[in-house]
């Protein structure tokens, strides 16, 4: 039956199959290339390097939640973890948010808490009496504080030292002359100062609350060598400072409850000013820089929509010249 068939019949069915052939290795090229294509897209979109950044942020955000530092950034540390002492709470400070400013009324009670009961022992270098103004306490108030005090001046036109009250423009007192006078009262160690005591220790405000409120009996099996104390919360967990506060050993001028974590909480925050006194104006500052910013970028978006929008909408009409 083949053998009755033309020969260009032949030729053209075997073209047909061939075509059929090559439509079906098209078709399935097409399909992946096709996919091939869109994976390439994907990659090369925004959302790729989005999701990716993402991804690396999140994961480096979850290690320094788990571990407390960042990945391959080592931290060097004095002491062993094991003598770090226990890391300390997160507590809710009302001053911890972005724009939350200090609770001055905490301050002022903070600085009551400091000069009865810490400036026995401890300094404030870094602080004069005007930094109270209109902080904690009005003109008059820091003027008649700073009075109290007698301060050493001169020499006078006979060439010798005397004594005068103190001025706004004076330094708080240290409790001791000289560094020497500190140890021999305090068994060797030296009280360190308080100015900037919160920005010098890990864990800031909440590590000096935790202090405060940490003193407890030592656990079964820890040996406390004499003039020593425990408290979990300092490294080596054996601290020279006893515990100093207790309920009611001051009484508030407001006639707020005086028990030991408030009194805490109180001077912690005034340290804790003391060690940024800029901080309530610093917010403020940037806060008047976000307003300035974004009434900039309002302004500039205006102008631009206003300037470009009739060269952006005109019509351009392709005409011919006529001789």
């Amino acid at each position: 039956m083949l053998s009755r068939l033309p020969q260009g019949a032949l030729k053209n069915a075997a073209r047909n199959v061939n075509a059929s052939r090559s439509a079906v290795r098209a078709r399935f090229a097409s399909t992946t290339s096709g996919s091939s294509s869109a994976f390439q897209t994907f990659l090369n979109s925004r959302a790729a390097l989005a999701s990716a950044t993402l991804a690396t942020v999140g994961s480096v955000a979850w290690y320094a939640h788990l571990y407390g530092s960042l990945p391959f950034f080592p931290e060097v540390h004095a002491n062993s973890p094991a003598e770090e002492g226990l890391h300390p709470p997160q507590y809710p400070w009302s001053h911890k948010g972005l724009l939350d400013s200090f609770d001055h009324a905490s301050i002022r009670r903070g600085y009551q808490v400091y000069r009865e009961v810490c400036a026995a022992c401890h300094s404030l270098d870094r602080i004069a009496w005007r930094n109270l103004v209109g902080v904690s306490h009005t003109a008059d108030e820091v003027k008649v504080m700073a009075e109290e005090v007698e301060y050493e001046d001169g020499p006078n036109d006979q060439g010798e030292m005397f004594q005068r009250p103190g001025k706004l423009s004076d330094y708080m007192p240290p409790p001791y002359p000289n560094e020497e006078a500190a140890r021999s009262s305090n068994g060797g160690a030296l009280p360190p100062d308080l100015s900037l005591i919160v920005k010098a220790r890990h864990g800031g405000p909440d590590y000096i609350f935790a202090l405060l409120t940490g003193y407890t009996e030592p656990p079964a099996g820890f040996e406390i060598r004499d003039g020593m104390n425990y408290n979990a919360y300092f490294p080596g967990n054996a601290i020279s400072m006893a515990r100093v506060l207790f309920d009611g050993l001051v009484e508030y001028e407001d006639g707020t409850s005086a028990t030991t974590s408030q009194m805490a909480k109180d001077v912690v925050t005034f340290l804790n000013w003391a060690a940024e006194p800029e901080h309530d104006e610093r917010k403020k500052a940037g806060l008047k820089a976000v307003i300035l910013f974004s009434a900039l970028t309002a302004i500039s978006l205006y102008v631009k929509r206003y300037k470009w929008s009739y060269i952006k909408s005109r019509k351009i009409r392709k005409c011919c010249l006529v001789d």
